[in-house]
């Protein structure tokens, strides 16, 4: 995945008001004024990453450009729409199987997921453009690069996409410690979108409510629940289990 650095306050400025996805943010140790404060609080909003460092790395970073104190390096992913997960299905003459996260902040979870995801068939995966982790070099990381394999969507409401996906027939069950369904003794046959909440809350009141079925994953030791990716491998391999066992 190509990253590119783009140095001076006026640029940095520009790009944190697009959709690009900004990886990291450097700023120079010290003296903080003017513009730049602006700079780090949109940057803070975004929850992009920033770390303070010397000039002369800075100056190496800019490539001679008056850098003005912050460099941001730039991560060129280019995300997918939900429909090209759909027509990516169609083309393999396989119901669609689709991840959908709601809230997935840490991008080492994110990267874990799409790895699995990708190993075991998924067609792709959606995450909201508000409050999720985004594709930076920490994804590609921690998913091996399998994200240069895997369809990403990005979209404004996730509540409205499950609605869209239940039209276009898939079947969406959502992962919840609460679920009335033990994941294993569920049918997860045909086209269906599995749903995974945040790290810390879960699924969101009104994406449990969107749901067809809420399944669970049976815990019986003293910790109540797994990380977020390690319970999408196994719902995800639960599914590939009941379609190819």
């Amino acid at each position: 995945m190509d990253s590119q650095y783009v140095a001076g306050r006026n640029p940095v400025l520009e790009i944190l008001k697009t959709d690009k996805e900004i990886d990291k943010l450097y700023i120079l140790k010290g003296d903080l004024q003017g513009s730049i404060n602006k700079i780090i609080g949109i940057a803070r909003d975004k929850n992009i990453v920033i770390q303070e460092v010397d000039k002369n790395k800075l100056d190496s970073m800019g490539g001679g450009s008056n850098h003005q104190g912050v460099v941001a390096l730039v991560t060129s992913y280019k995300y997918a729409e939900a429909d090209d997960i759909l027509e990516k299905a169609k083309a393999r003459g396989q119901d669609p199987f689709v991840i959908i996260l709601d809230g997935i902040e840490d991008p080492h979870n994110l990267g874990a997921i799409i790895r699995t995801a990708e190993c075991a068939g998924v067609h792709g995966i959606i995450i909201p453009k508000r409050r999720s982790a985004t594709v930076n070099q920490t994804v590609y990381k921690s998913s091996a690069g399998a994200v240069e394999h895997m369809l990403v969507a990005k979209v404004n409401n996730i509540n409205n996409e499950i609605e869209s996906l239940k039209e276009k027939g898939l079947w969406i069950f959502g992962a919840d410690v609460e679920g009335s369904a033990l994941h294993f003794k569920t049918d997860l046959k045909g086209p269906i979108a599995l749903v995974i909440g945040s790290e810390g809350k879960g699924l969101s009141r009104l994406t449990k409510e969107k749901c067809d079925v809420l399944v669970k994953i049976p815990m019986t030791g003293k910790i109540s629940s797994l990380n977020a990716s390690n319970a999408a491998a196994v719902l995800i391999y639960e599914v590939v289990r009941q379609n190819h066992g």
